[in-house]
């Protein structure tokens, strides 16, 4: 049963009447620019045939009630006109709960909501399943009360949401390319501006997720650490962003900075320039170009960023070895396990997954899953 159907058939079972809307958000995977975005660099994610849907209808009064299809169908509700608060033991909730309360304050011309939510992208793979959500609800409330909000508002009213209600730190691009999202196509982003340029995909190319299903426990207070080191090196340059520093002022300095910083920033710099390269890649089908700079930042992030695993490289060794110079494979994601990306030839996707099959698990002792994606089509109806 899809998605779309489960949630449908919830609603009426739950709350008696018919969804009047069925609305999905993406999640995402990040194709090149990794650690980039909160240095207000560049990223070029695509959006994946993996989502959150939400059968939903609007109540003709102030409460918003919400079933979670995935979590054995808990129910919240609260009301509109009381201080929206964290919920204490419904983790889920406050994704909701922070979306509804971020966007009272950009428009406060919507009541109350009934939804009923399902989703198929999996958690705690890297793969934006929070951002989704959050996009998702924030396109329900948008569609169902006509709000003049645009993808990027409900995309950085979902930031908000995990910021400053959730409480989990992160940059702009995850909520972005779930709102604005194009079928086919990858997007690359201006972190800084929030502009965004869409960037056509080879055909007959597929777009693989490998889960290393190594369990990341670094990941939070690494990430901290590596936000510090990347703000400490932008100062040293006198800059607000590590963005407006370039390769040869950094190259003419670099042995002035603290050597840990210089690793840190040296791997930003030249990620930023590869992903603007890539995405001229990418657009132009030169697949050759495009796993050559994927095999540097995957480099890149475990030399001079130093937020790879030995599990991850295995993944990244195994697959290089399976395709050659005809695709590209890196790690993508925060860092310290989760999953690798590779853009492999049709032709090759189950040499690919064979090869995985047989070695990943004999060398690491991990069984991987295995994810073929399309890039997809960002936030609207389902």
């Amino acid at each position: 049963m899809s998605l779309k159907d489960k949630t449908q058939s919830l609603f009426a079972e739950k709350f008696g009447y018919p969804a009047t809307h069925v609305i999905q958000a993406p999640g995402r995977v990040n194709l090149i620019g990794e650690h980039t975005d909160y240095n207000d660099g560049f990223v070029l994610p695509c959006a994946i045939d993996y989502q959150t849907v939400i059968s939903c209808a609007a109540r003709n009064d102030r409460m918003i009630r919400v079933i979670a299809a995935d979590y054995d169908n808990q129910l919240d509700e609260f009301s509109l006109d009381a201080p929206i608060v964290t919920h204490d033991s419904q983790q889920w909730s406050n994704y909701v709960r922070g979306v509804v309360k971020h966007l009272q304050k950009r428009d406060r011309n919507f009541g109350g909501v009934d939804m009923v939510i399902s989703g198929n992208v999996p958690q705690g793979a890297g793969l934006s399943s929070s951002a989704s959500l959050e996009v998702a609800v924030g396109t329900v409330l948008q569609q169902l009360y006509h709000l003049p909000l645009d993808g990027t508002q409900i995309a950085l009213n979902g930031q908000e949401a995990e910021n400053q209600f959730v409480g989990c730190n992160c940059g702009i691009m995850d909520q972005l390319i779930s709102a604005l999202g194009k079928k086919d196509h990858a997007l690359l982003i201006d972190c800084r501006s929030l502009g965004s340029k869409a960037v056509s995909m080879p055909e007959g190319v597929a777009v693989i997720i490998i889960n290393s299903n190594f369990k990341r426990t670094l990941v939070g207070s690494e990430y901290n650490t590596r936000r510090q080191q990347c703000e400490t090196g932008a100062r040293f340059f006198q800059q607000p962003a590590l963005r407006d520093v370039t390769l040869a002022q950094f190259n003419a300095v670099a042995n002035e900075l603290d050597p840990l910083v210089a690793k840190r920033v040296r791997h930003v710099l030249t990620e930023n320039a590869r992903t603007v390269e890539a995405a001229d890649a990418l657009e132009k089908g030169d697949l050759q170009r495009m796993g050559k700079l994927m095999a540097e930042s995957h480099a890149s992030m475990r030399d001079d960023f130093e937020i790879t695993v030995p599990q991850i490289d295995t993944l990244v060794e195994i697959v290089k070895a399976a395709i050659g110079d005809k695709g590209g494979v890196r790690m993508t994601g925060g860092g310290f396990g989760g999953c690798v990306v590779a853009l492999v030839p049709d032709n090759l996707v189950e040499a690919v997954q064979q090869a995985v099959a047989s070695q990943y698990e004999a060398r690491t002792g991990i069984k991987e899953t295995f994810y073929v994606c399309k890039p997809s089509q960002g936030a609207g109806r389902a």
